[in-house]
């Protein structure tokens, strides 16, 4: 019995873009980790959170931040995994507003107060946010 894998079956989406996010990440530390990302990258392997590469990538192309001595410059594959990124990042955001609000409301903040903090222009605006939050963070649940 053959241990190939059948040449046939269709690529399952989600493995694909989990591995490119990986091999992104990888990339960016390995080629633009600084301070205790690139500490934790030498000695465990371990790389940058996907907020932290991508604010990295944007910081070197932009000109505001300086790369390392002998560091590479920002190319074309960096800013594309930077790119792959952005959906993780997106996530790990919404989910600490998610906790926010919660942690607002738990507080006893009126969602009127919960607008003001956030920018918008009513309660109801604040109210549907949180509420759309919870709806995406639970959609990516397993």
């Amino acid at each position: 019995m053959s241990t190939e894998p059948d040449p046939f079956t269709r690529p399952d989406p989600e493995q694909a873009r989990r591995a490119r996010a990986y091999e992104a990440l990888f990339r960016i530390t390995e080629r633009h980790a600084t301070g205790t990302d690139r500490a934790r990258w030498e000695e465990r392997r371990m790389p940058m959170a996907p907020h932290d590469a991508v604010r990295r990538v944007t910081d070197l192309a932009a000109g505001s931040a300086l790369p390392d001595e002998g560091a590479p410059a920002v190319d074309q594959a960096d800013l594309t995994a930077a790119l792959t990124l952005v959906p993780l990042a997106r996530a790990e955001f919404d989910q600490m507003e998610s906790g926010l609000l919660t942690m607002a409301r738990g507080r006893e903040m009126t969602w009127q107060e919960i607008a003001f903090g956030l920018g918008l222009g009513t309660a109801q605006a604040a109210r549907q946010r949180h509420e759309r939050l919870q709806a995406r963070g639970e959609d990516e649940r397993p």
